[in-house]
């Protein structure tokens, strides 16, 4: 028995995924819980950060600029690969924060996950949100978040209608006729909307959900 197996009888779940459009407080929710658990040897991954970092490196965006860009920027194969990368961290491993827009759906049917989703039910704090994090104009902000999910969602129903299909549908989570909504409620064990609940009050649901009382 290594010294960290008593450490997995304090939690429900091995590992974490947070899922959340931009401005909705997943970014935040990661920085806080990497502080929260670090402690006990859990460990925080970005996808945003890592698709960054590979986009500066291939020239797609100026690096002193701080927006993000779309799916569409990246080859098929390699957004592929660090999803599933993802997903055999979250089969193989434990202590994992992984957050990405699609970390939760990447998650499916991986026991003992605790997948999060971070919603904001008014818009405008969304926008608010990426001027202040990106340093842009709203009118930018309000372009470049609408334009950046509609191409990522139907880039991503291309790349994983099979996923989709196996996954969800044939799991029975969604039936055939829903449209592919990687951010549907029931594709997660917690919803929190960051307009109602505060970054304290956020952190404390989560780890209610994950600790053993």
């Amino acid at each position: 028995m290594n010294s960290q197996t008593p450490q997995i009888f304090k939690y429900n779940y091995k590992n974490i995924t947070i899922s959340g459009l931009p401005g909705s407080g997943s970014t935040t929710l990661l920085d806080m819980l990497r502080e929260e658990l670090k402690l006990d040897g859990w460990h925080g991954f970005s996808g945003g950060e890592f698709m960054r970092a590979y986009a500066a490196e291939k020239g797609l965006f100026d690096n002193t600029q701080r927006k993000h860009h779309d799916a569409s920027h990246y080859e098929d194969d390699f957004d592929r690969q660090v999803d599933y990368g993802m997903r055999e961290k979250l089969q193989k491993e434990q202590h994992w924060i992984l957050e990405s827009w699609l970390s939760g759906f990447i998650a499916q049917q991986v026991p003992d996950t605790l997948k999060i989703l971070m919603t904001c039910s008014e818009d405008a704090i969304r926008i608010d949100r990426v001027v202040n994090r990106d340093q842009i104009s709203v009118a930018e902000a309000k372009e470049h978040v609408m334009g950046r999910y509609e191409t990522n969602l139907k880039t991503w129903q291309r790349l994983y209608a099979k996923e989709w299909q196996d996954w969800v549908v044939d799991a029975g989570i969604l039936s055939a006729q829903e449209p592919i909504d990687f951010w549907h409620p029931d594709l997660y064990d917690l919803v929190i909307n960051t307009y109602s609940s505060t970054k304290k009050e956020t952190l404390k649901l989560v780890l209610d959900a994950l600790k053993k009382k």
